[in-house]
């Protein structure tokens, strides 16, 4: 057996295909592609844009002089699938039947399995996704909605959520197991955790409809006034997933996705865009606050990570609302390509046995 593995990493994200090559733990290659809203709003559905983003894969690997059949593994991220328990999966046919399905609904990490599973094919190794968006360890009060027929669900950004709160459990010398942690994912969706002794008891659906407005979502909105909106007639079903998912929040108040150019208008002076990245701030400070009550006020930490904690300002008016809660530490970026190699070289080194999808009795 080689003592060195070569993993491909892949990751589509809402704005940004990012491309990840590691040798054992180390990354050796990495490229972010970053598509703006011009570009991808000719695509209607997540699926729609998967030869697209498969193409600008391959045209990178092959510009950086990376020959595919020289992989060990092939390692995307993980879909909006039914719920399981966290882990490394190997990519097979049931897998990838409900990501086309979308059983629980559209969003970019669907195309990271079968993007992976073609690539494999053509390199001759196994394909995998590691910690999927469906994660779901939610305690049975934070599923409660206030009606039966509407359940809270568990999606969100498990992958980066999991590692950074490793990495900072790490820093604090702890061990994760041991820690209460509110941590916070701040990129194209936003998602903020309660992580109780290593388990996410609760976490706003990220996905669509649910916590703080972000780049490109809505978060929640008023229910009697967004039921009065479906049915006035002023917008189709499609305009309303997608004011919900994609066209909502900053898009929606200020034409634009791309965090640069509102923090450059704010640099400049804009007041309108000031106001709107304050009210995103305030909105996930709030969201900060409800999960330091379910965590009974015993939080060892705040943890901020994701591209938009790159900005100090941003960073700066969250820290104000709630330094009260607990020490806030911050990891601008994401480790969410380290842990989708890790995760595949557990399995190659025989660490850890590939799960198997299996989304019988788990279906929300």
């Amino acid at each position: 057996m080689s003592d060195t593995f070569r993993i491909l990493a892949i990751n589509p994200g809402s704005t940004s295909t990012k491309i990840s090559v590691f040798e054992n733990e180390r990354e050796v290659w990495t490229t972010k592609l970053t598509h703006s809203k011009e570009e991808l709003s000719k695509y209607d559905h997540i699926f729609d844009q998967y030869e697209f983003r498969k193409g600008v894969i391959l045209s990178e690997l092959q510009e950086a002089g990376f020959d595919i059949s020289a992989f060990d593994a092939i390692v995307g991220r993980g879909g909006v699938l039914y719920p399981v328990e966290g882990g490394t999966y190997s990519v097979d046919d049931r897998l990838l039947e409900d990501l086309h399905k979308g059983v629980q609904g559209e969003h970019i990490s669907n195309l990271g399995a079968p993007i992976a599973k073609e690539l494999s094919i053509t390199a001759s190794c196994p394909a995998f996704i590691v910690d999927p968006v469906v994660v779901d360890e939610m305690e049975p009060l934070a599923r409660f909605s206030g009606h039966p027929d509407l359940s809270r669900r568990s999606i969100f950004h498990a992958l980066n959520q999991k590692a950074v709160a490793r990495k900072a459990a790490a820093d604090l010398g702890r061990s994760y197991s041991d820690l209460n942690l509110i941590v916070v994912h701040l990129g194209g969706g936003i998602s903020v955790g309660a992580h109780s002794k290593g388990r996410v008891i609760d976490v706003n659906n990220a996905l669509n409809g649910d916590g703080p407005f972000t780049p490109e979502r809505s978060g929640g909105l008023p229910v009697g006034d967004l039921v009065e909106l479906c049915f006035s007639g002023k917008r189709t079903h499609t305009e309303i997933k997608r004011m919900i998912k994609g066209a909502g929040g900053i898009v929606a108040y200020l034409g634009t996705n791309d965090m640069m150019t509102v923090e450059d208008e704010i640099e400049k002076g804009n007041l309108e865009y000031e106001i709107v990245y304050r009210a995103m701030a305030y909105q996930i400070s709030k969201e900060i606050g409800a999960l330091a009550a379910v965590l009974e006020g015993d939080v060892d930490a705040i943890v901020i990570t994701g591209g938009i904690a790159y900005d100090r300002n941003f960073i700066n008016w969250i820290t104000g609302r709630v330094k009260f809660v607990a020490d806030v530490l911050v990891y601008p970026g994401e480790k969410e390509m380290e842990a989708l190699a890790l995760g595949a070289l557990r399995v190659l080194l025989g660490s850890e046995t590939a799960k198997q999808y299996s989304p019988e009795g788990k279906v929300p």
